[in-house]
């Protein structure tokens, strides 16, 4: 009987350098590594295949997925509306499917019968992972060895890799949890979980305290091509490098926080705060296209798709047909989103100044008080009698003494 052979997707943290061993050790496993470059930083990938190696694992791959991450999945979420419960955008749900993507391609391309994650029994990411395994590779084998073990703890965790001597540079006192990505950085855990508490003082990263903002204001012009971002301060770049560098100018203004009660996919309400820099600017900027672009129907029906959108792609169900199908009419409507938006950073706010559309409803003839041969203003007396209809049935009602919710209120 062959030797099972198992992928794991790794980040090098306290976790995942316990589970290379005990997956080996459980399973009698040939374990392959596979660690998703989403933009974290070069801190947390240095050393990382090495790390992974001395903890048993057979090979360790970093792909680098950044510019995936952002074009084909932060895009077109940032188009489709961007938002979970209204607050959140989505950094950590846009990441993971490109990661279990990634995942499931090295599995095929190493002939492996499983797939492992790290996440934990509570949490939204372990869905998030399985629910792309389970629409990539519905054969593959899922891990999750939260669920199963007898290890409860960091504490536990220590010193299961020191009874191998598998070295860690964690520790017991480690007081956030955080998950971070081009798009953002998320901060969980510790003092943070108590609804009562104010942000912790320094857990913030990206973005400045207001009071060590500078006190100048700062201007920013985006301009967009279908809705994505393509130039900054009219500057041609790439969305990755747009990011990274909005990300660390808005930051620099205190752009960007958000600390929310959610609704995990499980039903538990969490804490979480998060930083958005770009994303904000970004969200901003976009909106303000729309207003001049999308009529009232069409706008309406853009957050009604928002709000399913950022409920699938929060819940993990990022490959499924109506993701697909809401993401495509998403891009429809945004063929009409070219243009340039100025953004004003000053003191935590992203204030949109200027706007222009290439596809704007928005008329200066008529917005203003002066005649145009569009729109006879001694028409709309017409229009207000058609619109007021109802109200002027339910009065005539009301005079003749007829039965109705108001005159039984009245009574």
């Amino acid at each position: 009987m062959s030797k099972r052979s198992i992928v794991l997707a790794y980040s090098g943290g306290l976790d995942t350098s316990a589970i290379v061993p005990w997956l080996v050790e459980n399973f009698d496993a040939t374990v392959h590594c596979i660690v998703a470059d989403v933009g974290q930083g070069a801190e947390e990938l240095e050393g990382v295949e090495e790390k992974a190696r001395q903890s048993g694992a057979a090979s360790c791959v970093v792909a680098d997925l950044k510019a995936e991450f952002i074009d084909d999945y932060v895009f077109p979420t940032l188009i489709a509306g961007c938002q979970y419960e209204t607050t959140y955008l989505l950094g950590t749900a846009m990441a993971r499917p490109s990661i279990a993507k990634a995942q499931v391609e090295r599995a095929l391309e190493v002939g492996a019968d499983a797939v492992c994650h790290g996440c934990t029994g509570k949490g939204n990411d372990q869905i998030r992972f399985e629910a792309t395994f389970a629409a990539l590779a519905p054969n593959l084998e899922v891990i999750a060895p939260w669920r199963v073990w007898d290890m409860h703890s960091r504490e536990d965790l220590l010193e299961y890799l020191r009874e191998r001597n598998i070295h860690t540079t964690a520790s017991a006192t480690k007081i956030y949890s955080r998950d971070r990505n081009l798009w953002h950085i998320s901060h969980e855990g510790g003092p943070i979980e108590d609804p009562w508490n104010p942000p912790p003082a320094g857990v913030w990263m990206l973005s400045q305290n207001l009071e060590d903002t500078p006190d100048e204001p700062e201007v920013v012009r985006l301009s967009f091509k279908n809705g994505r971002p393509v130039a900054l301060d009219g500057q041609p770049v790439g969305g990755v490098e747009l990011i990274g560098r909005l990300n660390d100018i808005a930051g620099r203004h205190g752009v960007g926080r958000v600390d929310i009660i959610e609704n995990r996919v499980v039903g538990i309400k969490s804490r979480g705060l998060y930083e958005t820099p770009a994303g904000e600017v970004l969200v901003n900027a976009l909106r303000a296209l729309e207003e001049l672009a999308f009529d009232r129907d069409a706008r309406r029906y853009r957050e009604h798709m928002a709000t399913t959108f950022g409920e699938l792609v929060y819940a993990g169900k990022w490959f499924t047909p109506l993701r697909e199908a809401i993401s495509a009419a998403a891009e429809s409507m945004a063929t009409r989103l070219t243009g340039e938006i100025t953004v004003r950073l000053h003191k935590g706010h992203a204030m949109v100044e200027q706007r222009r559309c290439d596809a704007a409803l928005y008329d200066d003839d008529l917005a203003s008080f002066s005649d145009t041969p569009l729109y006879d203003q001694s028409d709309a007396g017409g229009f207000i009698r058609l619109w007021t209809l109802t109200q002027r049935v339910e009065a005539l009602r009301l005079q003749r003494g007829e039965n109705s919710p108001r005159a039984k209120a009245d009574s």
